[in-house]
């Protein structure tokens, strides 16, 4: 396994890399606080990847068979995913936004910070101390490298974490959502919450092609469960309809307190609930 790459980038950034794990981090404060911050990411992060690892047959068993892991960060996915039951998941679903949970506390418990992000490929957790207040730009593609939304978060809008899954992310979808991103108190809630809200926004039509996940990756969590490989020209109703599916999980999973607010984006399509902060259509 390659040692981790630690690279100082453009506005007071730091990137943090190691095999699939790919972290951009910055922290507002004094600059000894920053600096405290910064080495409690960088101490972390070296022991992470191996971790997860070294569990990662358990991590990739269905939440409902009871993964048993010892690293923290795989317990933390492994307890993310459990409110979510009886609907089908993985702690794979949860790794990104755990990895970025798990770097913010550190980052936040070495020293006293006004804000704070670790942006984990897009799975985003957040730090903003009273009176302050921190900007995110969303985006349906990222392929495309253009925001189509923002919003700002406060203190006391509860957002701790912020994740965006579909079909152009990097991971297999069973949806065919171009983007749900998520609003929860913590990235790794909004990380699973996001898949599995992704995963809903479906629909059954020709235009939509699909494979087993297993002949696409042979060692996918997923098994031989359909994911989407393309999707076509849908017509309204199509569009209407798996935007509707995908809403009505959504909507379950706020009124259940598992997340705040999401924006499910399809064909040019937006559909919202909750947190005003969302952007609209």
């Amino acid at each position: 396994m390659q040692p981790p790459v630690v690279q100082r980038l453009a506005g007071e950034r730091l990137h943090l890399s190691h095999g699939p794990i790919d972290v951009v981090l910055r922290a507002w404060g004094s600059p000894e606080a920053v600096r405290a911050a910064e080495s409690a990411a960088m101490a972390l992060f070296p022991g992470i990847l191996p971790g997860l690892a070294a569990e990662l047959h358990e991590l990739r068993r269905p939440s409902a068979a009871g993964p048993r892991v010892a690293h923290p960060v795989a317990r933390r996915m492994v307890a993310a995913c459990a409110p979510f039951a009886p609907v089908f998941v993985t702690p794979m679903a949860a790794v990104a936004g755990a990895v970025a949970d798990a770097l913010l506390a550190a980052m936040v418990a070495a020293a006293p910070l006004a804000r704070a992000y670790v942006n984990d490929g897009g799975d985003i957790a957040l730090h903003v101390a009273p009176g302050e207040s921190l900007a995110i730009g969303l985006a349906a593609d990222p392929a495309r490298l253009a925001l189509d939304g923002a919003l700002r978060v406060t203190a006391e809008s509860g957002i701790g974490g912020i994740a965006t899954s579909g079909r152009h992310g990097r991971s297999f979808s069973l949806g065919i959502a171009d983007a749900v991103t998520v609003l929860a108190g913590d990235a790794v809630g909004a990380d699973v919450a996001a898949t599995l809200i992704a995963n809903a926004v479906d629909v059954e039509t020709p235009a939509v092609r699909r494979a087993p996940a297993t002949s696409l990756d042979p060692d996918s969590d997923l098994g031989g469960r359909a994911v989407t490989v393309a999707v076509g020209a849908l017509s309204p109703a199509e569009g209407e309809a798996a935007l509707a599916a995908g809403l009505a999980r959504a909507e379950s999973f706020r009124a259940r307190g598992l997340i705040l607010g999401a924006a499910l984006r399809l064909g040019g399509l937006v559909r919202t609930t909750g947190a005003a902060a969302l952007p609209g259509p």
